[in-house]
């Protein structure tokens, strides 16, 4: 996989506003982020959150971004127009609610295809529960279903991408992980309806990405990557192989090998924390980048293969630090002769 396509979040954009934009009363606007995410060395696509970020229309705001040089990778919907959302977006107890929810979704995808794009993410956080006795599953359950096949029959030809995490801002998000996200698929059964994998979200959700990664291929399509870092207790949005970079290069590996074809994104919060947001993102993509070329050299040791084979963990790990860091090989400053360290040998 030679990835050609990198894209971030917008938001990050507004990370440390003085320092960008001295004079600036209030927060940036779209084009203030985006022109400042152009500055990034290696960055090819914006994802816009609908409808957030709609200031201009979307055909108007594609062709703004041209101008800086970057595309649109998807929009991304975001259910806070309405407080009542809080209780559910296409699992709100008022119909009229879940219509509303439906609708405004729809216009989302409208919305992406007049500007170019053909990739809608959800990322139904709403949808869920906080206490016991508080809702009838199955009532919750067929709602979830029910709009999610409206919205993807909406338009076939644009992809709809289910984003799934354990909980937040809800106590249980109905789809919490990548078994229960590839049953509602399933359930629905249209064809433009996949995956995106968060990888945070996945290890917040206890899982292996590599393995959650497999089992989106094997029963639906990986339609987008989010790659960030964190400690598995919340959404940390921390740079890519802050935390777990076996992991990363795991995952990178096993879309790879699946065929996924679409552009890199980083949810990262570098506004979180006042971050510098450019360099954040170029670390980001160099980091990608480098971490690809680890996966070009693991793909071209047949050991690797014959190891996994035999599930030999020892060996596999051996295999895989060796190609991260290189031999471990000692100088004797003696003589300056190259000793090659073996396991059981003491070196004086």
């Amino acid at each position: 996989m030679t990835v050609e396509r990198f894209a971030t979040r917008l938001n990050s954009f507004a990370s440390k506003p003085r320092a960008e934009w001295p004079d600036l009363s209030g927060k940036p606007t779209v084009l203030q982020m985006a022109t400042r995410a152009a500055k990034v060395a290696g960055l090819t696509d914006l994802d816009l959150n609908y409808p957030d970020h709609m200031a201009e229309r979307p055909s108007k705001l594609a062709r703004m971004l041209g101008d800086l040089g970057l595309s649109i990778n998807g929009f991304a919907m975001r259910y806070y127009s309405n407080p009542a959302f809080k209780l559910g977006a296409f699992t709100n107890p008022d119909p009229a609610v879940r219509r509303e929810a439906i609708d405004l979704t729809k216009s989302g995808i409208d919305a992406a295809r007049e500007a170019g794009a053909d990739l809608m993410t959800l990322w139904l956080g709403q949808d869920g529960f906080d206490y016991a006795f508080q809702v009838d599953y199955e009532t919750l359950w067929q709602h979830e279903i029910d709009g999610l096949r409206e919205v993807a029959a909406h338009d076939p030809a644009c992809k709809i991408s289910l984003e799934y995490k354990p909980n937040e801002p809800r106590s249980y998000s109905l789809m919490p992980d990548a078994a229960t996200t590839l049953l509602a698929i399933a359930e629905v059964g249209l064809p433009n309806l996949g995956v995106t994998l968060d990888f945070a979200h996945v290890l917040y959700a206890d899982e292996q990405p590599a393995f959650a990664a497999a089992l989106v291929a094997r029963r639906s399509k990986l339609l987008g990557v989010h790659l960030n870092d964190g400690y598995a207790k919340r959404d940390d949005g921390l740079m890519v192989g802050a935390v777990h970079t076996l992991q990363t290069i795991e995952l990178l590996r096993q879309i790879r090998k699946d065929g996924y074809a679409g552009a890199i994104y980083f949810d990262t919060f570098p506004d979180m924390t006042g971050l510098n947001p450019v360099h954040e993102c170029e670390v980001n993509i160099a980091t990608v980048k480098r971490m690809l070329r680890v996966v070009d050299r693991l793909e071209q040791d047949n050991r690797l293969a014959d190891a996994i084979d035999r599930q030999d963990a020892v060996l596999t790990q051996a295999i895989v630090q060796e190609v991260m860091l290189g031999p471990d090989v000692l100088t004797d400053r003696r003589d300056r002769r190259s000793i090659s360290f073996q396991p059981g040998r003491t070196l004086r």
